[in-house]
């Protein structure tokens, strides 16, 4: 027989000897070369007097073949860290085949081993290497108690992420429980087998594993480390708001030790009372993983009051889950003026009226005018509802928080250094960068797929089918069309439906049946020509008439929503958004009126006749200029005109109207994304960007200028139709939804925000000078035309509810032939949620106005006021929250 394997020490060498036994061994690899891998320089070991190779043995990291192995980086959230190479511990009490095929599956795996075979050596010597693994040999209690040697290796905080394995037997009897090795302190146990790929799977498993997830728990130390020295109060709670974590500056800021906190809910720590509104708002932000910020006051311990700004992240962890929400804190100075106003608005909160189960999502506070003026309580309410809103909006881009930032800094500057930053914040404030960052909403699947198919232009993944529009055949005027030869040729029944078509409620869908699906050649004429559209163009009614007729046809009366109903809808909340006050400030109401259309072209003093001020562009900025909006009594004078200002030059109105007009001309009814998938000679044409809107305004002008009867551009000058082409090209382009956070956040930072910073001072006519001198101005002008159209566009969850079903029905009908077509075809579907066999309608209403209207309407609200298109939106979600709630899918509830 020949003896056991063992390991001797001999002038820093280890010596392998085999005997009969190791190469006997089941899976016994071939025996090592006889010179071992070599101690690290000035590596000691120790032995025990009278133990044949009783002592430590190391080896360096190498692979199978003998090269060195280098330790890949570890990647710990943000951290990235690269780890020392593994050491391991062999605890064994006699050199047998499995304390070998430890050995060599060290040497494999490129770890550096000890072997010890002396119980009183194993502390001391992992206090002095200070191991990542260890294995205890617990097969020979009586030999060596494996347990109590754990046990005295935990009581060392070193072994705090230290992976302890304990080595037993093999047996055919009923497995026995591990709970009293776990109670010892070992991670794990490891049922004997010598073979050497056994020994070295289970060390690669620790590595993967335990090892690695004690590494990210040993680099967790530093960042307690940055929490702990952090000047910024930091808390840390659970997802159920349960406090695990206060660092020193948090003490220090609310006066309450760690220990009062850690456990406690935040509703037992003492907060202002009169902020529960604002919680709920904060609550109803962070529960679907958007970052909250903003200020408000609370109470010390020692009930001192305190203002403080906070960030409220939430952190997502297992499962795709909301698992902690941590708070940053900041002691406010009360100097910042931002500071000052943001808590004005979010401070003075109210409770909305409810109804039923479902509590209004739309959190009520006061606005920033009534700080001013108490005057009007109900209409204030409402706007300072939306001002409120807005700013503590969480679709805030980085580059608002650089302005924020700078206004900050400009409170304790020099006048020099204050100018300095004026102009830069005009930069920031005139270019492209407010485009927001996004994240899953795992919970609101219809949500992650209306913005993946609005706002993306799908998966760029082409096929051989291509999908090719039926531009290149465009719709000629049928001869056999009856169109009318004046407004005073219209049908009776069209005059009824076209009545009250300056109000918010009226009913397009009247007007459709009337024309029989052709609405906007109706609409278009009575619309442009209650704003002097011929007029300012210098074109005649018949080429109006003419262009309406080609633009209209070349809309798909096939398509369930993008046709021209669609469009006059559009065509009309836009002449609706433009008559309100703050948008175009009308003069008094006049009495002389005379010309082709009475009571809406006003005779000007000192002119014979309204037709003489129309010969050039100016001519028509004065004409545009002075013409009246409705009807009504007075007198007309000029100071009584002058004495109004206008945010909006007649040059916008008209690029407003026209936009509206063809801003989805020869729509297919199918989105971006299915057009860049499907391969379609648009997408391509378009580069899979801004495809249909860029295809809607080039046709357009295609369209108008292919044939003088109908090219109402004709008798202008060159620079003037440059200007308007450009401003009805940036409107239609402003439609694509890719950019339509980008829209919104510029137009709250640009607009809402600087103008209640002006409206809070309570000067009236020195701050109404400098409100208008900051709304004429050219950027903030295309930014409220982009709105407008906007608004214009997606307005119909703000139309009457039976107008907003009507409407959810024909969008969602568009979207399942969308769907359907591309199952049919083989493409990405890219809103697999409007399926027309599983689809809620009442759900994907709900995510479209969560996720899309409200912020935007609340911004344009608190600009316009429009009390009757925010009562219809809250009556609307309320309505599809509650089929929602009865598990309904379909429009209307089942009958009674």
């Amino acid at each position: 027989m020949g003896c056991a394997p063992s390991i001797h020490i001999s002038e820093g060498r280890a010596v392998y000897h085999g005997g009969k036994e190791a190469e006997d061994a089941p899976g016994a690899a071939a025996p090592p070369p006889p010179a071992g891998p070599r101690l690290p320089p000035g590596q000691k070991t120790t032995a025990s007097p009278g133990a044949r190779g009783a002592g430590l043995a190391e080896s360096e990291p190498r692979d199978g073949s003998g090269r060195k192995v280098a330790a890949a980086d570890v990647q710990f959230g943000p951290m990235r860290f690269h780890p020392d190479q593994l050491q391991v511990l062999l605890v064994f009490t006699k050199e047998d085949n499995q304390c070998n095929g430890f050995c060599r599956a060290c040497e494999k795996a490129g770890f550096k081993c000890t072997v010890t075979k002396e119980a009183q050596a194993v502390l001391a010597c992992f206090l002095d290497k200070h191991h990542d693994i260890i294995i205890i040999d617990h097969r020979n209690p009586r030999q060596l108690d494996a347990e109590a040697l754990c046990r005295s290796i935990r009581s060392s905080k070193l072994s705090e992420n230290t992976v302890i394995i304990g080595v037993v037997r093999r047996t055919d009897r009923e497995e026995s429980s591990v709970m009293p090795l776990i109670a010892a302190g070992f991670t794990r146990r490891y049922v004997e087998n010598p073979s050497l790929m056994a020994c070295y799977n289970e060390l690669l498993q620790l590595e993967f594993g335990e090892v690695r997830s004690q590494l990210k728990l040993r680099a967790c130390n530093s960042i307690f480390t940055a929490l702990e020295r952090s000047q910024e109060a930091i808390e840390i709670t659970s997802e159920d708001h349960i406090i695990q974590y206060a660092n020193p500056a948090f003490e220090t800021t609310m006066g309450y030790q760690s220990g009062e906190l850690i456990g406690k809910e935040l509703a037992e720590v003492p907060i202002n009372e009169k902020k529960a509104d604002l919680l709920d708002t904060i609550n109803s932000c962070i529960r679907i993983g958007k970052e909250w910020q903003g200020i408000y006051h609370t109470k010390k311990k020692n009930g001192d009051n305190v203002q403080q700004n906070v960030k409220i992240i939430p952190v997502i962890g297992q499962g795709g889950k909301i698992r902690h929400y941590v708070s940053i804190i900041r002691v406010c100075n009360g100097s910042n003026k931002a500071e000052k106003i943001t808590e004005c608005v979010q401070s003075d909160t109210h409770t909305d009226n409810q109804s039923g189960k479902h509590k209004d999502r739309r959190k009520s506070s006061l606005d920033v005018r009534t700080l001013a003026s108490r005057t009007s309580e109900v209409g204030s309410q409402r706007r300072h509802s939306s001002m409120a809103r807005i700013h503590s909006m969480t679709i805030e881009a980085p580059i608002t928080k650089v302005i924020n930032i700078i206004n900050a800094a400009q409170e304790s500057s020099p006048m020099p250094v204050t100018e300095a930053l004026d102009r830069v914040l005009e930069i920031l404030r005139t270019t492209e960068l407010y485009s927001p960052q996004f994240g899953a909403k795992d919970d609101d699947p219809h949500a992650n797929d209306l913005v993946g198919g609005l706002m993306s232009d799908g998966l760029r993944r082409l096929s051989g089918n291509e999908y090719v529009l039926s531009t290149k055949n465009l719709q000629q005027v049928p001869s056999s069309i009856n169109t009318p030869i004046s407004l005073h040729d219209v049908p009776p029944r069209i005059a009824r439906a076209m009545e009250n078509e300056e109000y918010w409620d009226f009913n397009i869908f009247e007007l459709e049946a009337a024309t029989h699906k052709r609405p906007l050649i109706y609409l278009g004429l009575k619309m442009f020509a209650r704003f002097g559209i011929c007029e300012f163009l210098n074109c005649s009614e018949p080429t109006l008439r003419s262009w309406l007729q080609i633009i209209e046809a070349n809309y798909h009366s096939s398509n369930p929503y993008h046709n021209s109903t669609h469009s006059a809808d559009v065509l009309h909340a836009t002449a609706y958004f433009l008559c309100k006050e703050r948008i175009k400030v009308c003069p008094a109401p006049l009495t002389q009126c005379r010309g082709h259309w009475p009571y809406w072209w006003p005779v000007p003093p000192g002119s014979e006749s309204p037709w003489a001020l129309t010969g050039s562009l100016r001519s028509s900025f004065e004409a545009a200029g002075k013409r009246r909006r409705g009807y009504g009594t007075g007198s007309f004078t000029e100071e009584r005109f002058q004495s109004r200002k206008q945010t909006l030059d007649p040059v916008d109105e008209v690029a407003a109207l026209i936009a509206a007009t063809v801003h989805d001309v020869d729509h297919p009814g199918r989105t971006n994304s299915f057009l860049c998938n499907a391969g379609s000679e648009l997408a391509i044409l378009y580069n899979d960007t801004a495809v249909l809107e860029s295809h809607h305004a080039a046709l357009a002008f295609q369209l108008t200028t292919r044939d003088d009867k109908c090219n109402i551009f004709k008798n202008m000058e060159r620079n003037d139709y440059r200007t308007l082409r450009q401003a009805i090209i940036d409107m239609v382009l402003a439609t694509e939804m890719t950019k339509h956070f980008e829209h919104v956040n510029k137009f709250v930072n640009s607009i809402n925000k600087p103008l209640a910073a002006l409206e809070v001072n309570g000067e009236v006519n020195r701050d109404e000078e400098a409100i208008n001198t900051m709304l004429r101005t050219p950027e903030n002008r295309t930014l409220i035309k982009r709105m407008l159209i906007k608004c214009a566009d997606v307005s119909n969850p703000c139309r009457p509810l039976e107008q907003c079903i009507e409407w959810a029905a024909r969008i969602s009908e568009e979207y399942f032939s969308q769907t359907d077509e591309e199952k049919r075809k083989d493409l990405p579907v890219v809103m697999p949620v409007f399926d027309r066999n599983t689809c809620s309608i009442p759900k994907s209403q709900i995510s479209f106005i969560d996720y899309f209207i409200t912020d935007m309407f609340d911004a344009w609200d608190a600009f316009v006021d429009l009390p009757e298109l925010m009562q219809h939106l809250d009556n609307n979600f309320k309505y599809w929250k509650g089929l929602d709630e009865m598990k309904l899918r379909s429009l209307r509830p089942p009958p009674e």
